[in-house]
């Protein structure tokens, strides 16, 4: 009886190590084609450690622009062409708006609670619903616009003091905008407390979110079973980012309660939200998190965007000059830019678009799964596949901009519409950019963020000569990195790292009407953000 148990267990593991080695790791019948697989673990030896998406692209080349991937045992598909794209992740959002499975930043750090990788649930839904109505393109219009453009003044006043810590006024004027908006409290100074842990936070979440960071848990669920001292205690560094993160998001929402209790509610996100708790049935978990998510994503994307701008500016000063020729004849030196001068500018909202393009903030966006399967062109997508949309290999098509790794606004000329307009066109060739990503999972923040980097570049180019700084020990001008290799972070989302620049107000009557400008935001705008004190 003994012999005969062992004999069937015998036979049956080596069923298994062969259905192992025959089809785990293998791509399936009539799936996208893609590089070819080695058992067991697929693609995965063929992935770089760093900038993913770059072999992305030159895959694309070979294999179309959908392809798929195998890791290990799950299946992965990399779209680089827009008409797949619409298909897929616009016109099938409904089955294309799930996300894979983020043991680190879904379950360990957020507790399942982040709005950019939650499943498409009721939950989710609702939570977006109701950040969405805090943003929408009338809210921007008519309650967000004097803060921005406030805040944006700030920013042009804290260059003229400080133009060497130019980036950190970039994050300070991001984080500032949305931080207002979201809580009712602004960030008034790059030396800020909050400031400080806020970056320090997203240093670290950037860092943990790099490919490559933490062992491949959702790929072999079995690696969580090893002691994670022997895969670089990776659950330790995850939990840290946790705490800091549930330290610093508790402490703003606890803010804004004190804040109610002595002087009622404002008009802010937070306020709505603990208003409507009772009915929505959120928990205070979820209010904290949707919460700092909003300001996590307002805060390092667009300072993000804005300094891929900076690089291109001083390394295009024939761009400078001929956007700072479009803004002159518009706005003149008593007055700074508003957003009324957007139908004025082209050039400028060119420039945004094309900054957005050149060294886009999220590479490969955020990874969407299937929740169905689904036929494209006539292969199959299996449910549970992860969906690349790779954001690099779409801005650097050859097809579509054949200078494509040069910073050009002439790429946009004529497209003057914002970006939440032809991410809503039917016709998929329309899209601008992917910066803001796709269908159901299309930033609600769009219409803030857009606004925010026509702010902040037109008042920039009006107010300052962008330069090339000069090496203090050769004499000679510092070249900024601006490849994606060597010049910018790796993670979820990419910036550029610090690099000097050379800003010089253009003319006094400038530097006097910054000055103006700023003295009447803060007595008429910035009190109305000041009432409470986080730290």
């Amino acid at each position: 009886m003994a012999l005969h148990v062992f004999q069937a267990s015998a036979v049956l593991a080596a069923g298994l190590i062969l259905y192992v080695l025959l089809f785990v790791g293998r791509r399936g019948r009539n799936m996208p084609d893609g590089p070819p697989t080695l058992p067991i673990i697929g693609n995965l030896h063929q992935l770089p450690k760093q900038k993913v998406y770059l072999q992305f692209t030159e895959w694309a080349k070979k294999y179309g622009g959908m392809y798929t991937l195998k890791l290990g045992p799950a299946t992965a598909v990399v779209l680089s062409d827009r008409r797949i794209v619409k298909q897929l992740l616009d016109k099938r959002s409904a089955i294309s708006s799930e996300r894979p499975t983020n043991e680190v930043s879904q379950h360990i750090i957020t507790e399942g609670d982040h709005l950019l990788w939650m499943n498409n649930t009721p939950a989710w839904r609702l939570m977006r619903k109701l950040i969405h109505q805090d943003l929408t393109e009338k809210m921007c219009e008519n309650d967000h616009h004097k803060i921005q453009q406030a805040e944006s003044v700030q920013m042009l006043h804290d260059m003229l003091k400080s133009p060497d810590d130019w980036m950190r006024h970039l994050k300070r004027f991001s984080n500032s905008v949305i931080t207002s908006i979201v809580y009712g409290i602004r960030s008034p100074s790059i030396d800020s407390t909050y400031i400080i842990r806020l970056n320090a936070l997203l240093e670290k979440w950037a860092r943990i979110n790099e490919f490559g960071a933490t062992p491949p848990v959702d790929i072999f669920p079995f690696l969580k079973l090893i002691p994670e001292r022997f895969l670089g205690n990776w659950v330790t560094r995850a939990t840290v980012v946790h705490d800091e993160m549930h330290a610093l998001y508790n402490k703003l929402r606890e803010t804004v309660e004190k804040r109610r209790e002595a002087m009622g509610p404002m008009p802010t996100v937070v306020d709505r939200l603990l208003d409507q708790q009772e009915k929505t049935g959120l928990t205070t978990h979820q209010i904290t998190l949707l919460s700092g998510v909003t300001i996590k994503g307002g805060s390092d994307t667009s300072a993000s965007v804005l300094s891929s701008f900076m690089q291109a500016m001083v390394t295009n000063p024939h761009i400078v000059k001929k956007a700072q020729a479009e803004i002159d004849a518009v706005v003149g030196d008593d007055r700074v830019p508003n957003w009324s001068d957007y139908e004025s500018l082209p050039y400028v909202a060119a420039i945004v678009k094309e900054s957005h393009r050149w060294r886009p903030v999220a590479p490969l966006s955020v990874p969407h799964a299937l929740s169905e399967d689904e036929w494209v062109d006539g292969k199959l997508i299996p449910k549970g596949t992860t969906i690349f949309l790779n954001v690099w290999g779409l801005h650097h098509d050859e097809s579509k901009f054949p200078n494509h790794d040069v910073f050009d606004p002439d790429h946009y000329k004529g497209r003057t519409l914002l970006a939440s307009e032809y991410a809503n066109s039917a016709d998929y060739e329309n899209r601008d950019h992917y910066g803001y990503g796709n269908g159901r999972r299309l930033c609600p923040g769009i219409h803030l963020a857009d606004r925010n980097l026509f702010h902040a570049i037109s008042k920039i180019l009006w107010a300052f000569n962008i330069e090339k700084a000069t090496d203090p020990k050769t004499g000679k001008p510092v070249e900024p990195d601006t490849s994606m290799v060597t010049g910018y972070r790796e993670g979820l989302t990419a910036c550029a790292y610090e690099f000097p620049v050379k800003l010089t107000v253009r003319s006094p009557a400038k530097r006097k009407t910054i000055l103006k400008e700023h003295d009447d935001a803060k007595a008429n705008v910035f009190p109305d953000y000041e009432k409470t004190a986080i730290f």
